[in-house]
């Protein structure tokens, strides 16, 4: 078949649906390190990326795996996760003197209130700068996984068979899907509560949130 002699194959990448270099390239001309959202079957994945001559440099990463660490029992690919790990990605950022940003959802589509923006709203309310819109961050009633608990208990009213095995990793954690608003709020205060101890041992001032 006859092409054109301008025709150039595409980098691979962008072939295998990875990267997006128009946006990769306006990114980068920002001069802003890249607070970059991945997700995975399992879980929400962030990383702030500064790019190098010889490949981008990850300067810290979180994911929803962490969590557990803080004494999460739900699930690690959720709003409510996502907001966590933005939330920890966000501290983790400061710790290294990086305070301004630029959002990297890849080739996600840009949904409002989608996972990738509760990672953006938990970086933000950690004090990370990063340029947004408020329109497209999710609600706060979802990000505390109220929306969550309200299908919990409709379902479990309904048909309580399909409620156990729908929230079977909750349960065999002992979290009552019920309590995942309240949950999630002990959890976010352990996160923050933890990180301020390193921020008060470095002597770093922790950026306060807005009202």
């Amino acid at each position: 078949m006859a092409r054109s002699g301008r025709y150039k194959v595409k980098f691979r990448r962008r072939r295998e649906g990875k990267t997006n270099y128009y946006r990769r390239r306006e990114m980068i001309k920002s001069g802003l390190p890249r607070l970059v959202v991945r997700k995975t079957n399992k879980y929400i994945i962030a990383q702030v990326i500064v790019p190098k001559v010889l490949g981008d440099h990850v300067v810290v990463s979180a994911t929803s795996k962490e969590l557990a660490g803080f004494g999460w029992k739900g699930g690690t690919k959720n709003l409510p996760s996502a907001y966590l790990v933005g939330l920890i990605i966000g501290y983790k950022a400061l710790l290294k003197g990086i305070k301004k940003a630029i959002l990297d959802i890849g080739l996600h589509r840009p949904v409002k209130g989608a996972r990738v923006f509760a990672v953006l709203k938990g970086a933000i309310d950690a004090g990370l700068e990063i340029p947004h819109s408020e329109e497209i961050l999710p609600e706060d009633d979802r990000i505390e996984g109220k929306h969550i608990a309200e299908y919990a208990e409709k379902l479990k009213g309904e048909n309580e068979t399909v409620y156990k095995a729908r929230f079977s990793q909750y349960l065999a954690k002992g979290l009552e899907p019920a309590d995942l608003p309240k949950h999630f709020e002990e959890v976010r205060d352990k996160i923050k509560d933890y990180y301020a101890r390193w921020f008060k041992k470095l002597n770093i001032e922790l950026p306060q949130e807005e009202e």
